[in-house]
């Protein structure tokens, strides 16, 4: 049975960017609706450009309905083409990888999504010439290797106008001032120095224009090896301590010159560990953590359990959840990386002991656990400006090759690896563990996540800072003359409005109290003293599942049986190391202060939010985390309204520019799938995340009773 809703007689026509252009459209294409076995769904016209994959139905032409959390950019119904996972085709009910030239079409289309949306299109309606095209058209532009210049980024440079500060407060860490005015916030200005060795690239087009080595390191050490077996400088603690990170040298080398570089690093080692200089210890983060290809590997079992046709591949997987989830290895890789990052943090705070990280180009695992470490060990990598500023240190302008892992261009799958992803993916475990702690939310974390394969932006789409500046100097396509002038992610005006950003930003976060001067000089030292001994109370663990808070109580020690497993998968860790990590998880927690992730079996939970906001059978009515920011969120509102009311009764001067953090009113009816989706179907079973829905067939009146929603609007007044 098809449940048809008519075809749209209006003209509907794609909203397109500056610099975007069709490339090809069908008509009468029919759109299933990923929510049951049914074929319900809706006609319209599904279009091609050169920025992405549309579909347009009758609400596409109205502005009814829009969602609270809507992307100025991307659609609901639009998939950017380096978004585009997998396509499938479906013939005679078998579905077929379609890559390349294809020799005949088929009459359904399957687009899996790198954000895991999943769309279903049925092209039995559909003109067979319209057919041919679109299918070519799609697997053509979003499949085939292309050239960097044919990235939609240059398009739109050329034709869009520059309107917008791009910065935010975010240090972008492109100028020689940037890296000095670092050195100084972290008082390492005194033992490490920013060098312009690399003006011109000269040293390395790997490396990035300036960097920090070091004071002892002189310019001809640098230039040597083209800046291999150089530390280069991260991060400085609050005792001295630094963390520093160094390109390998290639493994395999003739005789004489492996002899030649190990003089070489020994003549460097010996340098940096007298004094001034603390003691170091060398991590080769190749060795002790999983490779790459580990990664990917991991990561391509783990998505598979969330890109979800209909309800009955989900319950089929859900059957056996748990024994799928954990044959993945992803949670178990995100406890080994965070598990690394607590050895580095214990080294530096307690040992006040110089750490430095090795790898072969140290623009991978190294941006990885440099990123952590500062996140847990200087707040103000906590606050937004300071996250984006991290990022834009150790990924953009520290040359993590984003073009590669990401496979924008479809050059080799033997370089993609999702490593930034994984990073977010641990960033999000500490954000769960510790809200307070954090400036920004868990939405923030998976728009950024999105924003990856969005190529409007220029931050995820360069594999170095050298590769960067020669594509900004290039001629635009539109003037023939002067340099693009690419946007930065950072300023997410360009997506979304101030209502819409307002989900970014955390209600629940510590600020951190501003002293006057006569505190000042006391409270340093004290709260240098108090990174390991926190101020406020710890509050215990909550064990949440994977699906639904309520079912807690089914699944806890499932869940411990299970996952328990991800402790001893490993080698425990040392006793010093273990003693300095229970030590500090028995004492109050300071938001300002250290944070040490619980990594202990269960703790390490999915990011529910990116992996199941698609998928109806995982939501929640009227209920999780977001149903009570929102809620914080219309507290805060009526909370700024009555402030302007009493100013203005008090005829003070008050701006008319009131920030607004309006939300969608009656936050009971929220689904947990909320901002990206908004409120859809019951599912026909309860939405429970293990083998235990077979426990629970019996009894019918759970399975067969609809969710109740809660009225919190009632219950709070």
């Amino acid at each position: 049975e098809i449940h048809i809703k008519e075809p749209i007689e209006k003209e509907v026509n794609p909203r397109l960017l500056p610099g975007e252009l069709l490339l090809c459209e069908a008509s009468t294409v029919y759109k299933y609706t990923q929510e049951d076995g049914s074929n319900r769904g809706t006609y319209g016209k599904l279009v091609c450009t050169n920025f992405k994959i549309s579909f347009l139905d009758d609400d596409s032409a109205s502005n009814d309905n829009e969602p609270e959390f809507k992307n100025k950019i991307v659609g609901e119904n639009d998939i950017t083409l380096q978004c585009v996972d997998q396509i499938y085709g479906v013939y005679d009910e078998k579905k077929k990888l379609l890559t390349g030239q294809l020799r005949k079409y088929p009459e359904r289309l399957i687009i899996y999504c790198k954000d895991l949306r999943v769309f279903n299109f049925c092209l039995r309606y559909t003109k067979e010439e319209e057919v041919k095209r679109i299918v070519s058209g799609i697997v053509h532009h979003s499949q085939t290797p292309k050239l960097l210049k044919r990235l939609f980024l240059f398009s739109y440079a050329s034709a869009a106008p520059n309107n917008t500060d791009g910065r935010n407060q975010t240090v972008m860490f492109d100028t020689l001032e940037d890296w000095r005015a670092e050195l100084e916030r972290t008082k390492g200005n005194v033992k490490y120095k920013a060098v312009t060795t690399n003006e011109g690239y000269r040293v390395s087009e790997k490396l990035p224009l300036y960097f920090v080595v070091p004071i002892c390191i002189s310019e001809e050490s640098i230039l040597k090896y083209e800046g291999r077996g150089i530390p280069i400088w991260c991060w400085s603690c609050h005792n001295g301590a630094a963390l520093l990170k160094m390109s390998a040298f290639p493994k395999e080398q003739d005789d004489s010159t492996s002899q030649m570089q190990k003089a070489f690093l020994d003549g460097i080692y010996k340098t940096i560990s007298k004094p001034p200089y603390e003691l170091l210890r060398v991590d080769d983060l190749s060795s002790s953590l999983p490779s790459l290809q580990d990664i990917q590997t991991a990561y391509t079992r783990f998505k598979q359990l969330f890109l979800i046709d209909n309800s009955t591949d989900f319950w089929a997987t859900d059957v056996k959840w748990f024994s799928l989830l954990e044959s993945t290895n992803w949670l178990e890789i995100i406890r080994r990386v965070l598990k690394k990052a607590v050895e580095v943090t214990e080294c530096l705070e307690r040992q006040h002991t110089n750490v430095l990280l090795i790898e072969e180009t140290a623009t991978d695992l190294c941006c990885v656990i440099s990123s952590l470490v500062q996140v847990m060990m200087d707040s103000y990598s906590r606050t937004m400006s300071g996250f984006q500023s991290l990022i834009q240190k150790e990924w953009v302008i520290g040359g993590h090759s984003f073009l590669d892992r990401c496979n924008h261009l479809h050059k080799s799958e033997k370089e993609e690896a999702p490593v930034f992803l994984l990073l977010l993916n641990c960033v999000w475990q500490l954000v769960q563990q510790y809200p307070p702690a954090f400036e920004f939310t868990e939405t923030y974390l998976t728009v950024l996540s999105d924003s990856l394969y969005v190529p409007v932006f220029s931050t995820f789409f360069f594999n170095s800072q050298h590769q960067r500046d020669i594509s900004t100097r290039g001629e635009s396509l539109k003037t023939q003359s002067g340099p693009f002038r690419f946007l930065t992610v950072w300023d997410w005006s360009v997506q979304f409005d101030p209502k819409a950003q307002a989900f970014l930003n955390n209600p629940f976060y510590a600020e951190k109290p501003k002293l006057d001067k006569s505190q000042r000089k006391t409270a340093r030292f004290k709260h240098q003293r108090q990174l390991s001994l926190p101020l406020t109370q710890a509050k215990p663990s909550t064990k949440r599942g994977f699906f639904r808070e309520e079912t807690d109580h089914l699944i806890k020690n499932i869940l411990g049986r299970r996952i328990g497993k991800f402790i001893n998968s490993s080698d425990e860790p040392p006793n010093n190391l273990r003693e300095f990590y229970d030590s500090w998880h028995s004492k109050p927690i300071d938001w300002h202060g250290l944070l040490l992730p619980r990594i202990d079996g269960p703790e390490i939970k999915v990011w529910a939010q990116r992996y199941l906001r698609w998928i109806p059978e995982a939501q929640l009515h009227g209920g999780g985390t977001i149903a009570i920011t929102a809620k914080i969120l219309d507290l805060m509102e009526e909370v700024q309204s009555l402030q302007v009311k009493m100013d203005e009764e008090h005829s003070q001067a008050v701006s008319g520019d009131v920030h607004s953090v309006t939300t969608q009113r009656n936050s009971a009816r929220l689904s947990s799938l909320f901002p990206f989706a908004l409120l859809q179907r019951q599912s026909v079973k309860p939405a429970l995340p293990t083998s235990t829905w077979k426990d629970l067939e019996d009894e019918d009146d759970l399975v067969r009773r609809d969710d109740e929603f809660l009225d919190l609007t009632g219950d709070m007044s």
